[in-house]
């Protein structure tokens, strides 16, 4: 039986639905969880391990995996991002690692008092019983310069068109995989960020979330 007050987003590459999951957790006292970030600690091992697919390794890596293991700054490099998406279709992968996501969902740790999760197909895999479901996105120009700039910081050399060039290889991979694809359910709230600022949709989004916990 679910306990905690859930808030799912669904969302394609650098649509600030990590940055906006984020205020939601600290603004509401929720416990977050980057599931995107999941897949990219797989993705690095599967790098490190010369490209193997190697089942038991990833399900053991998962199991161990703690809160802070997500906040490695160099899971954002791209190879790995691209790994990510490329074990993301993975049938066997993608089962061990929604368990863990749906147990953390549905248990948070106890001073928290519900969770926001985003990624690709929280909304209908992980958390379709979600109090608030939201499907966030922004013109891929746009989410591309995004990463870029968050990028930019650790790597003075990266390139726009390279950084363009790999969201839309990100997008046409998440939207077209045959396991959990990218897609906006029915009751999901779209919100489209392009031409919002961070404190702008967030404020969008709180008004959804205060209008559910008031039907509670």
């Amino acid at each position: 039986m679910r306990k905690a007050f859930q808030v799912a987003i669904d969302s394609p590459a650098a649509s600030g639905a990590g940055t906006q999951a984020k205020l939601i957790c600290k603004y509401y006292n929720f416990f977050y969880l980057d599931t995107g970030k999941l897949y990219r600690i797989l993705g690095k091992l599967y790098l490190e391990n010369n490209k193997k697919i190697n089942y038991r390794l990833f399900k053991n890596k998962i199991k161990k995996t703690k809160v802070s293991d997500l906040k490695n700054k160099n899971l954002l490099n791209n190879e790995i991002g691209m790994a990510s998406a490329f074990l993301a279709k993975d049938k066997k992968i993608r089962v061990f690692v929604s368990e863990y996501q749906r147990k953390i969902a549905d248990n948070p740790p106890k001073k928290y008092s519900g969770v926001c999760f985003d990624g690709r197909d929280i909304t209908y895999k992980i958390m379709p019983k979600a109090d608030v479901k939201i499907f966030m996105t922004a013109k891929v120009k746009i989410r591309a310069r995004r990463r870029y700039l968050e990028l930019k910081k650790y790597n003075p050399k990266i390139k726009l068109k390279d950084i363009l060039e790999s969201v839309e290889k990100r997008d046409k991979s998440d939207f077209t995989r045959k396991i959990s694809p990218l897609k906006k359910t029915k009751n999901s709230i779209l919100i489209d960020n392009s031409n919002m600022s961070i404190r702008e949709c967030f404020n969008l989004i709180k008004k959804y979330i205060n209008k559910a916990l008031n039907n509670i």
